[in-house]
């Protein structure tokens, strides 16, 4: 496989240290689809991450900023890779997840634990400005990598640590994963059918909720270094974010002692709210928090005297009737086919949405309008489709450069931008440290 293409250095970051230049990455967006097609420097551009971490958070944290043009170096071990590599179904050995959390960086392979690699290691940290891992607390001062030698190297970096339970209290030594947090926060508790178990996602959601919440603490950390010229410690514990989107369960218990239960997909906020299954055997979700779309709903199914009664004027009021009010939506969707609810919403403009399984994603018109499932080329699997970057900017946009690279495949070029000869580079594998 060959590496990601030279471009041209971009100016330095002023204000972090030295850092290998990031290239300036075409739009991964057709022409056709979306203005935001001009290359262009992206916002990231001249940031170094060193991504340490492993399943998933931090790695995909670390995979939101190179997508904004961070120029990420992710270290793995020389005998462990990354074990997203063998998350999943792969195609002929090439592991399909790994292409999308590992794309736009740089892989490289260091034994943190052995001397030369430990030694490497804090030679990178002196050039970056984010750091970012996982390990369990403790363990990187045990390889003398915490926060008093990385800092010493460079005052300025900013460490990131994204643990299951945070680097204190008394689960902080647990092995943590997203979906104890799905489980601890109340999200499972909440998900479901009322008279059946607490539901976990098949997916990894704290982590990726995590992940998100990494990123915006690390540009934050950033933004606080622009005006103090120091660098600190973010303390992500994976517990918590996920624990924001649940919203105001925590309120609600303080203020009333109300435990928010399982409702399917009904709402205790408002109704009707809810899946439906059209005439021929689809399904549609309709939402009705806003009042105004809650009566142009009703008047749509033929029941505009419902809009009328007095509980109707308020989502809690509606909640409080959601079996008339789903006996009436549901039954008027029941007659009709899945384009004939769609068109009939469209036109009373209220909303709705075809419950899509992901064949149905990678072909609906206003994802390939925002060239939500981009394409990208790859060297080892050739053309890949996946999720393009999280948002677009007019003026520095994102891009995917390239997809996640082989296991150590840029070793030899990072070490060399540190000064390593070939032979140097050698010895340290000969020690076993890369």
């Amino acid at each position: 496989m060959t590496s990601p293409p030279a471009t041209a250095p971009l100016p330095p970051d002023p204000s972090g240290p030295a850092a290998a230049p990031a290239a300036s990455p075409p739009s991964t967006a057709s022409a056709s689809s979306a203005p935001f097609t001009a290359p262009a420097p992206a916002a990231l551009s001249g940031l170094r991450v060193l991504d340490l971490a492993t399943l998933f958070a931090g790695p995909l944290a670390a995979t939101l900023l190179g997508d904004f043009g961070a120029d990420v170096v992710k270290v793995e071990h020389p005998d462990r890779p990354d074990p997203s590599r063998g998350h999943g179904p792969d195609r002929d050995g090439v592991g399909l997840w790994w292409k999308l959390l590992g794309r736009n960086k740089r892989t490289v392979t260091l034994d943190l634990s052995a001397p030369g690699g430990r030694d490497i290691l804090l030679r990178l940290a002196a050039g970056a400005d984010v750091v970012i891992e996982n390990f369990r607390p403790g363990t990187l001062e045990r390889w003398g990598l915490g926060w008093a030698e990385l800092s010493a190297v460079n005052p300025r970096l900013v460490l990131t640590r994204v643990t299951g339970f945070g680097q204190f209290g008394p689960y902080a030594h647990r092995p943590g994963f997203g979906t104890l947090a799905e489980a601890m926060s109340g999200f499972a508790a909440v998900t479901g059918e009322p008279d059946g178990p607490p539901t976990l996602p098949p997916f990894g959601l704290a982590d990726s909720i995590a992940a998100l919440a990494t990123s915006y603490a690390v540009l934050t950390a950033l933004a606080a270094r622009a005006a103090t010229g120091r660098g600190q410690v973010v303390d992500m514990a994976i517990i918590e974010p996920i624990l924001t989107v649940l919203g105001p369960q925590p309120i609600w218990y303080d203020q009333l002692g109300y435990v928010q239960p399982r409702t399917g997909n009904r709402s205790r906020n408002n109704a009707p709210r809810n899946t439906y299954r059209t005439a021929d055997g689809q399904w549609l979700a309709v939402s009705t928090s806003a009042q105004s779309v809650a009566e142009r709903v009703l008047r749509l199914v033929g029941r505009p005297e419902l809009a009328e009664e007095p509980w109707f004027a308020s989502g809690a009021g509606r909640a409080r009737h959601t079996e008339e009010l789903d006996a009436a939506v549901g039954g008027w969707i029941a007659r009709r086919t899945r384009a004939e609810v769609l068109t009939a919403f469209e036109k009373a403009e209220a909303a709705v949405a075809p419950v899509y399984d992901i064949r149905e994603v990678m072909d609906d018109p206003q994802y390939r309008a925002l060239d939500t499932i981009t394409e990208v080329d790859d060297p080892e699997l050739g053309p890949l489709r996946m999720q393009n970057v999280l948002f677009r900017l007019s003026e520095t946009p994102g891009a995917i450069r390239w997809a996640g690279r082989p296991h150590g495949a840029d070793t030899d070029e990072v070490l060399g931008e540190l000064g390593l000869t070939g032979a140097d580079i050698a010895e340290l594998r000969a020690q076993g440290a890369l």
